[in-house]
């Protein structure tokens, strides 16, 4: 019996963790987490994107996660012309409940992406990844309600015990995108995708059991678009969209930021560019954007107004994360408009 009641205390627990993957604000600079068919677009030769997120830090650090990845497009000499066939290798770790529940991936991802017209302008990527997944529960960080103590303070013993001291778990989880651009100049271009992650429903489940304790992985379904496009000789506006959904949990994320460069970016290929706005997760939190790119290197920060029912808890705020994306280039050269993050 006892058994049995551990098993449904984890399934919950990582059920509860696991409503909703980890997601960043920044979705947008996390290209490899929202699509695998972004692997290999942008204007480079190697690309590699680093974020780090700390939500909630007022509850005891909730949520931290961090990710980095590099990718390249391959057989350019192979391929046709305005056609891009590129891979990537990710790091992904998210920790819970002040570091007793921990997740970490490892992801392999490639996407083929073919021109539409003469000229590339338009392009269809179809994306897949591969990730091996470890879980990891490590009980002596676990608290219960009776360890309060009169002055709110975790100090008594919770009487429980348990038979290891960590858990693990390791699964295969396979996802897959589709992505669409366009471009009318060489100033702008536009997207939209859809991508599947947890195709395969992995169990998650820690021990062999009953069938009905088994807890599988729900399918998260995502939704994108955004774009940018020119607003004056030293100006661009830049916006994007995100619905995503899984296991009856949905966030809906919007807004934009405006570019304002150093230099004409007419003329100029890679001038110093600043950028602010704010996105918005609907009935969550306002997310106010700052960033810089300088020599092919791009750092943006957001801050989390936390807004819903949360916010008392919280005190406002939902969290602090950052982002880097860096893309080496072969001087001189300038391809074709790619998806900017």
């Amino acid at each position: 019996m006892r058994t049995i009641l551990l098993t449904l205390f984890l399934a919950c627990a990582v059920g509860i963790v696991k409503a909703q993957d980890p997601h960043f604000s920044q979705f947008y600079a996390s290209p490899l987490t929202l699509n695998p068919a972004f692997t290999g677009k942008f204007d480079g030769n190697v690309r590699v994107a680093g974020n780090y997120r700390n939500q909630w830090p007022t509850i005891n650090r909730a949520f931290q996660t961090a990710t980095v990845s590099v990718d390249f497009p391959i057989l350019k000499n192979v391929v046709d012309e305005f056609d891009r066939f590129g891979v990537g290798i990710m790091g992904y770790t998210d920790k819970g409940a002040d570091g007793a529940i921990n997740f970490n991936y490892l992801s392999l991802s490639t996407a083929y992406h073919k021109a539409l017209d003469e000229d590339g302008y338009k392009q269809l990527g179809l994306g897949f990844q591969g990730t091996y997944s470890n879980m990891l529960i490590n009980t002596s960080k676990l608290t219960f309600e009776n360890q309060l103590d009169l002055n709110g303070q975790w100090t008594r013993p919770s009487g429980e015990t348990f038979d290891n001291v960590s858990l693990n778990k390791g699964y295969f989880d396979l996802n897959a995108g589709l992505l669409y651009t366009q471009s009318t100049t060489d100033r702008n271009n536009f997207y939209a995708g859809v991508s599947l992650y947890h195709i395969n429903r992995p169990d998650q489940t820690f021990n062999a059991g009953p069938a009905y304790l088994a807890y599988n992985l729900a399918m998260r379904s995502t939704f994108h678009a955004g774009g940018y496009f020119p607003t004056s000789e030293t100006t661009t506006l830049h916006v994007s969209a995100l619905y995503s959904t899984q296991a009856g949990a949905s966030e809906t994320v919007l807004g934009g930021a405006m570019q304002i460069a150093t230099q004409d970016l007419n003329t100029t290929d890679n001038p110093v560019s600043f950028y602010a706005g704010a996105w918005l997760r609907l009935g969550d939190a306002l997310i106010p954007y700052l960033g810089l790119e300088w020599n092919n290197l791009r750092f943006g920060a957001t801050y989390d107004i936390n807004t819903s029912d949360l916010k008392t808890a919280s005190q406002s705020r939902g969290g602090v994360e950052l982002s880097l994306i860096y893309i080496a280039r072969t001087p001189g050269s300038k391809g074709l408009p790619c998806p900017k993050f």
